[in-house]
This record gives C-alpha cells, structure tokens and sequence, in this order.
C-alpha cells in the first residue's frame, strides 16, 4: 500500500489482545494508529485529531458503539468500518444505518480487513476529489450528463428505477446500503415499498449488468441487510 503521509486511523476497541493485535498489523500496511478503548475517550480523540479512517467495535464497556457512531456522525465524515461480535441482522442494519460503511464481524481475517479498508479509502478519496460527469464500474460505465449506460462498449436500456438504482450503486462502490437506504434513494421518503420489490428491481438490473446475474460480480447481496457494489 502506498500512501504520500500514513492515513490517520482511529481503532476503537476495547479488548486489548485484538487490539494490540490489530495496532501490530495494521501499522505494518503503513497506517498510523490511534487506539481508544472507550467511547467517550475515542469521540474526543477523534476531535483533537480527526482521523481518516475508523475501525469502532460496538460492544465497549462505558458506551455503545452505536451511540458513538450517531455522535460520530453529527461532524465525521470519513469513513467507518465496524467490527463485532455481534452478527445478528438487525444489529448490522442498525449499524449501518446509523451511518457505518462496512460491518466485518468477528472472527476476521486480516487480509479480508485491509481490503475492505482499502475500498473505503479508495471510495472517499473518489468523493473528495473534483466531481465527475461519468462512473466507471469495470466494464460498466454511466454518462450522468447524457443519462446513458454502457457495458463493454454496448449501450443499456434502463428504466428510470433501474438507472437509479445504478448510480446509487456505484456512488458507493464498497459500501453496504441497507434497504431501507436503497427505498428512500430511489422512490423517495414518502412512499411505502416493500423490500419485495427492491429484490425485483435489483434482479432485473443484474439481469441486464451482470454477464451471468445468478453469479454477480458487482452488484452483490448483503443477506438480510441490503447490497454492496464490489470492485
């Protein structure tokens, strides 16, 4: 990995054989480490130095990670990555709606962390810099300006659902988007739609994107939580 300057990372963790494990392997990929093992301790952390990224673990002893995220989220707006023990559904849809970018839950591998961080640092980069009149996905590629869609060369007919539901994709490549997220986006806050009819919608854009739609290679399913664009 290479950076100009290390990337500022805040790791909030409270148990100290994974964190000192973390610290150890994280700072060996070039990051500079800033660890708290409380929630409080890491908010004001986080405003003395804002970091560029953030691993928060939910379960800590003095608050819950989830109120340390919503608090994070009144002014942070780098990305977050979540790592816990908890894996039921709910909790990762409450995570990630509270503003959370990646939910990794424990066990993890250190390979598969450091991907996902590199996907988030690679997403927040592409949002600061100058926006851009096209998205390019692989062999995917959108004109914003024209309304047009490629794959390989070859223009897409989509309807105006499924064209949202593109470009909401692919503005966030890495990132897990809840349904609820997904609802709100592209049919608005005020209408009622089922997550039935996100799933339709969603098969009938990988049948058009996707070379084979039973085997995405981009537009993948978080199971009971919503979807993620991959690389």
């Amino acid at each position: 990995m290479t950076h100009a300057a290390p990337v500022k990372l805040l790791l909030i963790e409270d148990e100290a054989p994974i964190r000192k494990f973390l610290c150890t392997s994280l700072q060996a990929e070039g990051y500079s480490v800033r660890e708290r093992d409380l929630g409080e301790e890491a908010l004001r952390q986080a405003a003395q130095e804002p970091p560029e990224l953030v691993i928060l673990d939910l379960g800590l002893p003095d608050i819950d990670g989830v109120t340390v995220l919503r608090r994070l989220r009144e002014w942070y707006t780098g990305p977050v990555l979540i790592l816990s023990a908890r894996d039921q559904e709910t909790q990762k849809v409450e995570a990630l709606d509270s503003g959370a970018d990646d939910y990794l839950t424990k066990p993890f591998s250190v390979p598969e962390l450091l991907a996902r961080l590199r996907v988030l640092l690679r997403r927040a980069h592409r949002s600061a810099a100058a926006p851009s009149a096209k998205l390019v996905l692989g062999d995917i590629s959108i004109d914003l300006d024209a309304h047009s869609v490629q794959r390989a060369g070859e223009e897409i007919k989509l309807t105006p659902t499924e064209y949202k539901l593109l470009v909401t994709m692919l503005k966030n490549v890495g990132k897990v988007l809840t349904h609820r997220y997904l609802i709100r986006e592209i049919w608005g806050p005020a209408q009622v739609v089922e997550s039935h009819n996100l799933r339709v919608l969603m098969a009938g854009l990988r049948r058009k994107m996707e070379i084979d739609s039973s085997r995405p290679k981009h537009l993948l399913t978080e199971t009971g939580v919503g979807y993620r664009c991959r690389e």
